[in-house]
């Protein structure tokens, strides 16, 4: 094998000529004129920033290049600048485009466009209170339905729905003032609604008054159990406002600050007057000579599991506001004609003296006996929604019961062990009366008889109850027993307790008055 040795000297001799030939080529490049210069054509080039402290103001950045004269147009017909990094303010919020045109001296130029959005951050805010330092001042909608009561927000008025009828005119005459400076004004405007399930139908206490208007005064600010709720009354309070969240997060400070109704709380229904109210979420927008304020509590699935929905409004001018209905809604529904049965039924295959009113939870009729008999019985489906029941009414004609005839009621229930009672679904079983016909609410105003036991699974269990003793009476004042009404005209039966949202599947069948 060979082996080169490379001294020095033969080093050069090879890289010399090297050498030579690159400096020959490279003199000719330059001769031959064969490299294009850098560009001296101006090229436009900036950004803008809009003021953290002024919505209206942009400071610009000016990044153009081979330029030696400005020329900026900011897009709303007057804003116009040579200096080569203006600060403009607009006049208003929009959405604006700015031109800057950059030149050189032998009259060259390049252009570029820009858009900016100017929004003021404050808007929501100014929505809710205006920008009159008296603030701004809403009152529930009189178009369409005002105050919704639900089980959920896509069932909104399954429970009651207000409208301008004269049903609760005190309730539209009282005002909600928002103010720029974050004061918060509850004006009551002397009356105040004694709302059910705080000045009556409150568990274990008697009722303070039946519903209606009354006058707004601390001595008749007194709930069921006794307790002072005048702070509810016309007050000066504080609020917090987050339009940036989902919710529009709006909370009230202050002991009795209220919105909606007064019971309405945080996290449910409450019986005395608290130190902060936050709804679960508040909208507001802009219509034609008006703005509208949608205020929703959802308690589902928490506490209570209802939904409440309120709609405010505040007009530009205060004139357009449509006259308000006080000589009281029309009767609700119809007075029945009575009957003094001597007994009522349902086999639940179809044949019985009452039959049931469609509702949200159904029954099937003629189904296949679970325990494996040869009869057919009737399947009770559950839906998940806080309170269902199967509810039933005289059939074919309708008719207001008197009672005098019948003394007790059964029924025989099946509880699937496929069910799952290892969370709020209950084996417990409710038997009702109510006035379903000329009640707007009528589970404000029921007798009930319950059987609450752990029952067995997966046998027919015979339930009865003596009509004497009813475990529940809503209104004792109305009638202790049903033999002290004659304007009950419905019947029900609850299985799986309510107050939750699990569904389930039971069996029914010979549901018997006699």
């Amino acid at each position: 094998m060979r082996t080169f040795n490379l001294n020095l000297k033969n080093w050069l001799k090879i890289m010399i000529p090297v050498f030579a030939l690159f400096a020959i080529v490279a003199c000719g490049d330059d001769d031959d004129g064969g490299t294009t210069p850098m560009s001296t054509l101006p090229t436009a080039s900036f950004s803008v920033e809009v003021d953290a402290n002024d919505f209206l103001s942009v400071t610009t950045t000016n990044v153009s290049q081979n330029a030696t004269t400005y020329a900026w147009d900011f897009g709303d017909g007057s804003g116009t600048s040579t200096e080569f990094e203006p600060t403009y303010t607009y006049a208003a919020a929009g959405t604006y485009t700015i031109t800057l045109t950059a030149s050189n001296a032998a009259g060259e130029s390049d252009d570029i466009t820009r858009e900016v959005v100017l929004t003021n951050p404050n808007s929501a805010l100014t929505l809710l209170t205006g920008t009159d330092p008296a603030g701004k001042t809403w009152k529930l909608f009189r178009e369409g339905t005002s105050i919704s009561v639900g089980p959920t927000a896509d069932q909104p008025t399954d429970f009651f729905g207000l409208t301008n009828d004269g049903g609760r005119p005190c309730l539209y005459r009282q005002e909600f003032t928002f103010s720029p400076d974050g004061s918060y004004i509850f004006n009551d405007a002397g009356e105040m609604w004694s709302e059910f399930g705080t000045f009556n139908n409150v568990p274990d206490c008697p009722d303070a008054m039946g519903e209606g208007c009354f006058e707004a005064i601390p001595e008749n600010m007194v709930n069921s159990c006794g307790d002072d709720v005048s702070a509810w009354l016309s007050g000066t309070h504080t609020f917090t406002y987050d339009p940036s969240t989902t919710e529009g997060q709006l909370t009230l400070n202050g002991l009795g600050a209220q919105i909606g109704i007064p019971k309405l709380g945080t996290n449910g229904e409450v019986l005395t007057p608290q130190n902060s109210v936050t709804p679960t979420r508040v909208t507001i927008t802009e219509e034609n000579g008006y703005d509208l304020m949608f205020v929703e509590f959802d308690y589902v699935p928490a506490m209570t599991g209802v939904y409440f929905s309120f709609v405010y409004v505040s007009y530009d001018n205060p004139a357009d506001e449509p006259e308000l209905v006080t000589a009281g809604p029309p009767p609700f529904g119809v007075d029945l004609p009575n009957t003094t049965p001597m007994g009522l039924f349902n086999d639940f295959n179809g044949a019985g003296s009452i039959d049931t009113i469609p509702a949200a939870s159904t029954v099937e009729y003629g189904v296949t006996d679970p325990a494996g008999s040869a009869e057919t019985v009737g399947q009770f489906n559950r839906t998940g929604a806080e309170f269902q029941e199967l509810q039933f009414q005289t059939s074919p004609e309708k008719f207001d019961i008197d009672w005098d005839n019948i003394t007790t009621v059964s029924v025989d229930v099946y509880f699937p062990s496929t069910n799952d009672y290892t969370g709020t679904l209950t084996k417990n079983v409710i038997i009702g009366l109510a006035d379903f016909s000329n009640t707007q609410q009528w589970f404000t105003d029921q007798q009930e008889y319950h059987d609450f036991a752990d029952h067995a699974e997966d046998e027919w269990i015979t339930f009865t109850f003596n009509l004497d003793s009813p475990d529940f009476v809503a209104k004792p004042d109305n009638g202790a027993t049903p033999y002290e009404r004659d304007d009950y005209d419905m019947m029900y039966i609850q299985l799986g307790s309510g107050g939750h949202f699990a569904p389930g599947t039971f069996f029914v069948r010979n549901l018997v008055f006699e």
